[in-house]
């Protein structure tokens, strides 16, 4: 995911909603939210195996986002969908996983790592932060540390929390991460790009025939009645391809 905001624990009934982007190169595979062989549903990375998001039948979930930095410094040898596939995949919990993910951070390129359980959240960069167990809140996450005040982070978010207050369904979120505005000029984060690429990456939703959003994705958590994941993907175009809807009672 390259664009991320999330409610945790701000509602007993409902500890988690996020909502976020995935922003890719077009030319890089992957296949839409399903169920993985075994306990997990998410998107999957077809070129290295792992995902950027997904969540499992018993409430554990996980995100990855790209911490933006030059593309000489940082490369590391292994995929970064795999801290959130092979977590998932076991029976780890966040705070142990993410203890065992900042030992090995310099296997990876620059990473943002959310580790959730229905009753705990924690956040991990390999950039400087973590791990850290969140507290309830409100949060932001795009391509540099938890809450950057990047623009179209902070639009987003809130936007994100008048629509909570307001009650919104799945769909108005999924609405809100379409929001194609790029940041006004003198607003533009200074990342070590060429401008036209500031600008193009400024907006929530990227539409761009090389690197675009690819994919919008809605989790909820609710207590007593389970999870529900929502993705709607797109083409270059910006155009909305596929839509899926996955809900599931937590299992123990």
């Amino acid at each position: 995911m390259c664009l991320l905001v999330f409610a945790w624990q701000t509602a007993a009934a409902r500890p988690l909603v996020l909502a976020g982007n995935r922003d890719e190169f077009h030319d890089r595979p992957a296949a839409p939210a399903d169920w993985w062989p075994g306990p997990i549903v998410g998107g999957r990375d077809l070129r290295a195996g792992g995902t950027w998001l997904a969540a499992a039948r018993d409430g554990r979930f996980a995100v990855v986002t790209n911490y933006r930095e030059p593309m000489a410094e940082g490369r590391g040898p292994r995929s970064r969908g795999e801290l959130v596939s092979a977590y998932l995949a076991g029976d780890t919990g966040p705070q142990e996983w993410a203890r065992r993910v900042a030992a090995r951070g310099d296997d990876y390129a620059g990473f943002n790592l959310l580790l959730g359980a229905p009753d705990r959240l924690v956040y991990l960069s390999n950039r400087g932060r973590g791990p850290e167990v969140l507290e309830p809140g409100i949060y932001g996450l795009s391509n540099h540390l938890l809450d950057t005040p990047w623009p179209k982070l902070e639009r987003t978010r809130a936007r994100f929390a008048e629509l909570l207050g307001a009650g919104a369904d799945t769909g108005a979120l999924l609405g809100m991460l379409a929001d194609r505005t790029p940041a006004a000029a003198d607003e533009l984060p200074d990342t070590g790009l060429p401008p036209e690429w500031e600008r193009l990456l400024s907006s929530p939703f990227i539409v761009d025939p090389r690197y675009g959003t690819r994919c919008s994705t809605v989790l909820r958590l609710a207590k007593g009645v389970g999870m529900e994941l929502a993705e709607r993907s797109f083409d270059p175009a910006g155009a909305a391809v596929d839509e899926r809807r996955f809900e599931f009672a937590l299992e123990s």
